[in-house]
């Protein structure tokens, strides 16, 4: 049964019955308050001061009502509509804000159970960590108390809803806006870039990640991916990005293939690395299954295993080696496309070393106050597995800078908003680390269209874990899956109502009273769960639903208005086909 339908007596029904009380009680001592004034008015005798008495004096004669007592009985009855015009005021623009489900707030998290996520508790823990003049990140208000409600900067938060129930409007954009250091932010949209670009500029420097013109940005700076490989242990990282990045998303890795073309992977990205060349002359030697130049590369380096793979793969049956070949190739296509190497390769007639464009540095970036936005588009050609290396490279200079700070964690957290992840950023390690990163201060909300979209990356054991690592979690409406739902309304729980029931026979009635529980929150409840309110879940708290409030409603909105108005979008300029870029088009004349 809908859960709303049992929650006993609402407050519209409250206010009804206390009107009537308040209107019988003001009409009674009306008339008291109106004989006995307008008879002293009057200058007659005082009237009974029984009540009873008097209105039987009144109705059979007996007791005289002046003209003054009308006077006073009109101010009265005026007093009396006043009264009734506010409180129907006031119930109609309550009436107006609350949902079909609000009723269940009562039986959910409230009061003292979420002092740790008030204003209060969330400001004490910044305080202890050292976090100056941030509170946390804002969740929205408890339906039940209106409590504003934060998560505090060592929370790692998860965030589930379905499309167009305003992610971006109520928690992306909010979070970004009120952060006190750097910012890290992946989408498949601009307007997490439009909205908060204005006022994240006058934090510190603005990056916009664009390789697929996602918001029409010119390639005005680059970043190397290679800085990022190091080692064996990076350039396997960056490898699984590729691989994770380039799969369909529930399609099944062959046991061969996969495994041995992203080791191939691995080790030319090492090569690359190690030669000071751009990240498409791996392309270019995928290509050339023959070419022994990067297992070259590797053994001077000391790489001697590696290189030692490269030439066993190279010495391998063709369609053995054309599969191995074929499968790595796959994984970095996305390098092909040049609007999307330009991010990524020094500009025509420059190197590594000389292209005159800022380049990226993540090290530098988690020292300051910037903002970097990585946007992909998904689907076949998805610059996404970059976006997903970069955002790696970034946390992980975070986590290293963190470990050389007193405490072992950011003195201004790091926050990151993973928007989109299963589309633009297929981190495959996330679950692993996510309990970590909040010790570091690296702070990290994740947001998912389903919990199915989260299995898909993740498999559902990595989802459970993703799930359980998470200390808030919100779930935003617009799901259908019954599993996951189901399993969601049994961690909000359940209520106890008395069932009350009659029987009439000959010889009398009698009742009877049963305590019996149902959910507070069915699946239905959960699948059409209005918009502005979500569900939270958060460590030491009962689920608790919450008000949802967007930035438009929020402390910066005036200021975001303005600057959106005095925004221009600038169009981007086609790429000149006839530009020849020598990390794309090969040695080609």
């Amino acid at each position: 049964m809908s859960a709303p339908n049992r929650k006993g007596t609402g407050l519209g029904d409250a206010l009804g019955i206390w009107l009537a009380i308040g209107a019988g009680t003001i009409f009674g001592g009306g008339t008291w308050v109106a004989a006995h004034l307008g008879s002293w008015m009057a200058g007659l005798a005082a009237p009974p001061a029984h009540p009873i008495d008097l209105i039987a004096g009144l109705a059979k004669g007996r007791v005289p009502w002046p003209d003054q007592a009308t006077v006073v009985a009109c101010v009265l009855a005026g007093v009396l509509i006043a009264l009734v015009v506010t409180v129907l005021v006031v119930r109609s623009r309550t009436a107006s804000r609350r949902t079909r489900v609000d009723k269940a707030a009562v039986y959910m998290g409230r009061g003292k159970d979420l002092n740790h996520l008030s204003t209060k508790g969330a400001t004490a823990t910044a305080v202890r960590l050292g976090v100056e003049n941030s509170t946390g990140v804002r969740l929205g208000r408890s339906v039940a108390g209106k409590r504003p409600l934060w998560a505090s900067w060592e929370d790692m938060l998860i965030l589930i809803a379905g499309p167009r129930t305003m992610k971006t409007t109520s928690y992306a954009v909010p979070a970004i806006l009120d952060a006190p250091g750097a910012v890290i932010a992946t989408s498949n949209k601009r307007d997490i870039v439009d909205v908060t670009r204005p006022i994240r500029s006058e934090a510190g420097q603005v990056w916009v990640f664009d390789p697929q013109a996602v918001a029409e940005e010119e390639p005005s700076w680059w970043w190397n991916p290679l800085s990022y490989v190091k080692n064996e242990a990076t350039a396997g990282n960056m490898a699984q990005h590729f691989a994770a990045g380039s799969r369909e998303p529930g399609t099944k890795p062959d046991a061969y293939f996969d495994p041995a073309g992203q080791n191939l992977l691995k080790a030319l990205l090492l090569a690359a690395s190690l030669s000071a060349a751009p990240i498409t002359q791996v392309y270019t030697w995928l290509t050339r299954p023959h070419d022994e130049a990067p297992a070259d590369i590797l053994r001077a380096a000391g790489f001697d295993l590696l290189a030692d793979m490269v030439i066993g793969h190279i010495r391998e049956p063709e369609k053995q080696r054309a599969g191995v070949y074929g499968t790595a190739r796959q994984m970095v296509s996305c390098l092909t496309d040049r609007d999307v190497s330009q991010w990524v390769t020094p500009t025509p007639g420059t190197t590594v070393d000389t292209d005159p464009r800022p380049q990226f540095v993540p090290e530098d970036f988690v020292r300051g106050k910037g903002t970097l936005y990585s946007l992909s588009r998904e689907g076949v050609g998805t610059a996404g597995p970059l976006v997903t290396a970069l955002t790696v490279a970034v946390v992980e200079a975070a986590e290293k800078y963190a470990t050389s700070q007193p405490g072992g964690r950011l003195a201004t957290p790091l926050l990151g908003i993973l928007d989109e992840a299963a589309n633009v950023c297929r981190w495959k390690a996330l679950p692993d680390q996510y309990s970590h990163y909040g010790s570091r201060g690296i702070i990290l909300m994740t947001i998912l269209q389903s919990w199915s979209q989260g299995v898909e990356v993740w498999n559902l054991e990595g989802m459970r874990k993703l799930w359980s690592a998470s200390n808030v979690k919100i779930y935003g409406g617009g799901v259908s899956e019954v599993g996951y739902l189901d399993e969601l309304s049994r961690l909000i729980g359940q209520y106890s109502y008395i069932n009350v029931s009659r029987s009439h026979s000959r010889t009398g009635s009698s009742s009877s009273r049963q305590e019996s529980k149902d959910e507070i929150l069915s699946v239905a409840d959960l699948t059409a769960l209005p918009r502005f309110r979500a569900i939270l879940l958060a460590s030491g708290a009962p689920a608790t639903m919450i008000e949802t409030i967007p930035w438009m409603k929020g402390p910066h909105a005036q200021k975001v208005k303005d600057s959106l108005a005095a925004t221009e979008t600038i169009a981007r300029a086609p790429v000149a086909v006839a530009t020849r870029n020598p990390w794309t088009d090969g040695d080609k004349a």
